[in-house]
């Protein structure tokens, strides 16, 4: 018979079967030994076409057990187990038991206090920090012993002046402010005459450049010139000193008397210095002596600018003093003419 033309559900070889009334009368006469409950009981509908899945019941969860006292023993119930829990029983045996835990593991697992977290994290901390002091300590012993034995700069030398030279005749950058009031820094110093610059008109070579060589010429024993400039940087004061020594005094006249008549023929000029910058000049002779002679360059377009100089004749030495600026400088120029000849002998 085929098995979905039976009326009786039987579980024979591991798959759901149906049996008539008969065969399951037969059956029971014979000797066999009845069938379980659950396929006894005659179904109230018939049964689906084909083969049902095999009817199966989920195990049920047993209920976690309560901890036990420390030190006391307490009876488990076996909670009633499904059909597979209890075969998956019967095979492995059952389940093992957690050991109770004693006393001192319950107190090893107990939160530790507040002040006993904080110590911990510290003495963490400070393990974690134990290697970069420890890198560091060693760089800063070695830099203080370096700095410790790392040897003094000398004090700078002053400048050893001998009197009635050209260079104890020229004021020092403190000592030319202090006479001009005008706070001064050191600029460019020579220790020869500039070559000629080139004027237009070409006759006004000593005008246009009264501290060149077309006025000192080549025959100076010593030479020496400085520029001072105003501590700003601005270029709004300047402050010039030259001092050249003769061979005698006739050669230093002589080089005086061409400084005062190159001044006399020439009126203005257009001055083009080293650096190709060009710019228009009138001069003026303002007094000239036998020693002496003062004059005036005023800047065409200038806003005012003008440079206000004088020569002096003292021995075998010629000086020059100039100062260029917006204002009237020929009284700080006549104070300056006379203080670098008094360092000058003769």
């Amino acid at each position: 018979m085929p098995e979905h033309d039976a009326t009786g559900p039987t579980a024979s070889h591991g798959k759901a079967t149906w049996q008539t009334p008969a065969d399951s009368a037969a059956g029971t006469r014979s000797g066999e030994a009845a069938l379980p409950t659950w396929q006894q009981t005659p179904r109230a509908t018939p049964p689906p076409m084909g083969s049902p899945a095999p009817l199966t019941t989920p195990p049920r969860k047993a209920p976690a057990p309560a901890s036990p006292a420390p030190g006391t023993a307490v009876a488990r119930t076996a909670a009633p187990q499904a059909p597979a829990v209890r075969a998956a029983t019967a095979l492995t045996g059952p389940p093992a038991q957690a050991p109770a835990r004693t006393a001192a593991q319950a107190s090893a697992q107990a939160p530790a206090p507040r002040a006993t977290r904080t110590r911990v994290r510290i003495a963490a901390a400070l393990r974690r920090r134990r290697l970069p002091l420890a890198a560091v300590l060693p760089c800063l012993v070695l830099a203080g012993v370096g700095w410790w034995r790392w040897p003094s700069q000398p004090a700078p030398v002053p400048l050893h002046l001998v009197a009635g030279t050209v260079h104890a005749a020229l004021l020092t950058p403190e000592q030319a402010s202090r006479l001009t009031g005008v706070s001064l820094t050191s600029g460019p110093r020579a220790a020869e005459p500039a070559p000629a610059l080139a004027a237009d008109p070409s006759s006004c070579g000593i005008a246009v450049g009264p501290a060149t060589q077309a006025v000192y010429g080549k025959d100076w024993t010593a030479f020496l010139s400085a520029t001072y400039q105003d501590a700003g940087g601005f270029g709004d004061y300047t402050l010039t000193q030259v001092a050249g020594v003769y061979p005698d005094s006739a050669k230093a006249g002589a080089v005086l008397q061409g400084l005062a008549a190159g001044l006399r023929s020439c009126p203005s000029a257009v001055r083009t210095d080293q650096d190709g910058r060009s710019s228009r000049w009138t001069y003026r002779v303002d007094a000239a002596t036998q020693d002496g002679v003062a004059w005036t360059a005023v800047q065409d377009g200038g806003n005012g600018w003008a440079c206000y100089r004088q020569a002096q004749l003292k021995g075998r030495s010629l000086l020059q003093a100039g100062i260029c600026e917006a204002g009237d400088g020929r009284s700080t120029v006549q104070a300056l003419t006379l203080r670098i000849a008094a360092g000058v002998g003769e």
